[in-house]
């Protein structure tokens, strides 16, 4: 079992739903990502989803593009993330970390660092790093068969999307070689816009499960601790990325981990209070 499987079949035994924070390696201080990630598992993260800057981010809104545009300008790449990651993995060695990101930065990665006899220089590394999985917007599941089962060889999960739009046929073909747990995106448009549905959130969940056997985790648009107690009731896995971006904007660097504690901590008390 990889760390997210286990993760999920405790919080099950529990009876308690994941709570899954993200935030942009490299952001809002390039040396604080760890430091910020220990924090969040203090403020009861189960998950931990950091984002890979990029150039041209297509799934995400205008608060999470400019963080990554802050990180891109700090120099932080797919090789500092991967270092972060490695820099955690010394005081933590149970909360899975997984990667969010796009195609381009993991295929220059492989071309950078090709070796012999290697598939994927970016696979192998991740997972000495400690990284349990890998969610990659552009990446369709009928092209990541390969992919898929070079991660499951590194004992790492290959994550999806889905969308309101998402049809049977793509639900089936993201069953084939998704696992972990598998992402819905509760809102049409990218992160942090709109407002949360959360009764056709309610409808569309069982029809996904009819599809689908791994855990779902519900994100975009889920900002405070009412409306995460409220999907937390039919989701495996409550996702908050936005929001905390905009709570560590222009915070000083020695309030970081504190706000994100604090924030999280009652996230996850709404959750467990249901």
């Amino acid at each position: 079992m990889s760390r997210i499987d286990t993760t999920f079949a405790a919080l099950k035994a529990q009876g308690r739903k994941a709570l899954i924070p993200f935030v942009t390696a490299g952001y809002p201080y390039a040396d604080v990502t760890p430091e910020l990630m220990h924090a969040m598992v203090a403020g009861g993260a189960d998950v931990i989803e950091l984002g890979v800057p990029f150039s041209d981010p297509s799934a995400d809104g205008p608060v999470i593009q400019k963080a990554g545009d802050k990180a891109l300008a700090f120099g932080i790449g797919l090789v500092q993330v991967i270092a972060m990651v490695r820099e955690f993995r010394k005081t933590n060695t149970t909360t899975p970390v997984v990667l969010m990101g796009y195609a381009n930065p993991v295929e220059r990665y492989d071309q950078k660092q090709a070796r012999p006899g290697v598939a994927s220089a970016f696979v192998k590394d991740a997972s000495e790093a400690g990284i349990d999985g890998v969610l990659i917007v552009d990446y369709p599941p009928e092209e990541c068969e390969a992919f898929a089962a070079d991660l499951r060889a590194h004992n790492m999960d290959l994550i999806f999307l889905l969308a309101p739009t998402s049809t049977d046929e793509r639900m089936q073909q993201v069953a084939r070689v998704a696992s972990g747990y598998v992402y819905y995106v509760s809102l049409k448009g990218v992160t942090g816009s709109g407002a949360l549905d959360t009764n056709a959130v309610e409808a569309m969940l069982p029809r996904i499960r009819q599809h689908i056997s791994t855990p779902v985790g519900v994100g975009f648009g889920i900002r405070d601790a009412a409306t995460a107690k409220t999907i937390s009731k039919v989701a495996d896995a409550v996702v908050i990325g936005s929001k905390i971006i905009q709570l560590l904007e222009d915070q000083p660097r020695e309030q970081v981990a504190g706000i994100a504690q604090t924030f999280l901590s009652e996230i996850r008390s709404a959750m467990d209070a249901g």
